[in-house]
């Protein structure tokens, strides 16, 4: 019997180009093995363990003679690499039309009406590293007031703001009136919310991020748990994703290792249901950033953290492990990649060394907790409990 599942997206860490990469700029990403190439190797035993270094596909790890757990590598069915389709293609709905983007920046009327709303006029509007743009910026916000308002290869508007000069609270209100108007052809998948510290030439990103996705269009994974009578209990940015729908309780990280400890405080509560946990370090500061070398060494303090995790699971209790998409550093580009990602799976109810092969979208896991829960059918995705249980 299965009373609880731990499921920890490490947000972005693909295992190699998906087929369709070239239509996304994206031939040559493959952010573990390339990570690990660029570090000459990298040490994750735990995960290794588990099965992470049996993936097909997967290169820079080491094969366990015998696995503990079970691995296959997900495609995304989804049109898009972003945080949005990914984690919404978990959770069982796959994104067939893609997200608008703004390669040339927002147009006039978007720019006109947020100015309008908010009562400022704004700076940048173009596609930007968000660190290169406080850096070209942040100086001009800071003597105007005027907010910096960017975006990526990504469906985002974000704004960015010095905690000092447009408190915390009116940049989550601008936030909120930008996701309000941006509807229709402009429904951008998630307006973020930049603020930073710090002064001219070492302006600083502050943990206060927040997101303001779109309303998900069909009922989540996490909605069926929820009405089921169980606990969705979310760590990091899962709240934002998911617009809070099917989250009976959360918690906001400042950094990976908080959101380890919320999760390991969360299973210490011992509540039915699912605990599913973001850790974005890897995206937000090391991916975006193009920083191999924190970006393993990363991996390699979540694989340390790991046995605390594993030794604090009871018998009634499974984890996941998986990523949203890729964002290779040691490519030029400094946006996400289009890539398969790894899952290993952990638990004493779990058959041990089941290789699941390359699974056809992500909805195959959001299916899986829906069978363990026995809550009703998602609308995409095909269990394989049956395949990896005792």
């Amino acid at each position: 019997m299965i009373n609880r599942v731990i499921w920890i997206v490490l947000d972005s860490v693909g295992m190699g180009e998906m087929p369709d990469a070239a239509k996304y700029g994206d031939e040559g990403s493959n952010t573990i093995g390339n990570v690990s190439k660029f570090l000459g190797g990298l040490k994750v035993p735990n995960m290794e363990a588990i099965g992470l270094g049996n993936i097909d596909g997967i290169k820079g790890l080491k094969k366990a003679e015998h696995p503990t757990g079970c691995f296959a590598r997900f495609e995304e069915a989804s049109n898009g690499k972003d945080t949005t389709t990914g984690h919404w293609e978990m959770g069982g709905i796959i994104s067939e039309v893609p997200f608008p983007t703004y390669p040339d920046g927002f147009s006039k009327d978007v720019v006109e009406a947020f100015e309008k709303a908010v009562g400022r006029k704004i700076i940048g509007n173009k596609p930007a590293s968000g660190t290169v743009i406080l850096d070209e910026l942040g100086e001009e916000h800071m003597k105007t007031g005027k907010p910096i308002v960017y975006t990526s290869a990504d469906s985002v508007f974000q704004i960015a703001a010095h905690e000092e000069v447009i408190p915390l609270e009116e940049l989550y209100d601008m936030c909120k009136k930008a996701r309000a108007m941006l509807t229709g052809k402009h429904a951008v998948a998630r307006v973020i919310a930049r603020p930073f510290l710090g002064k001219p030439g070492a302006f600083t990103r502050t943990p206060n991020r927040r997101d303001f996705s779109l309303l998900p269009p069909e009922e989540t994974v996490l909605v069926k748990i929820q009405k089921s009578g169980l606990n969705v209990m979310a760590v990091g940015k899962i709240e934002d994703i998911f617009t809070g729908q099917g989250v009976t309780e959360a918690v906001h990280t400042k950094d990976n290792m908080d959101g380890v400890d919320k999760t390991l405080e969360y299973m210490a509560q011992d509540k039915k249901g699912l605990i599913f946990t973001n850790l974005v370090d890897f995206d937000m500061k090391w991916g975006h950033r193009n920083d191999p070398e924190s970006y393993g060494r990363g991996l390699e303090a979540f694989d340390v953290r790991l046995k605390e995790i594993t030794d604090a699971m009871k018998d009634t209790d499974v984890l996941f492990i998986t990523a949203d998409h890729g964002c290779d550093p040691t490519t030029p580009s400094t946006d996400h990649s289009r890539e398969y990602v790894p899952f290993i799976a952990y638990g004493k109810a779990l058959k041990e060394n089941i290789n699941l092969g390359t699974r056809k979208t992500f909805s195959d896991m959001g299916q899986t907790v829906a069978d363990i829960f026995g809550v009703e059918k998602i609308i995409d995705g095909e269990s394989f409990l049956k395949e990896i249980l005792k």
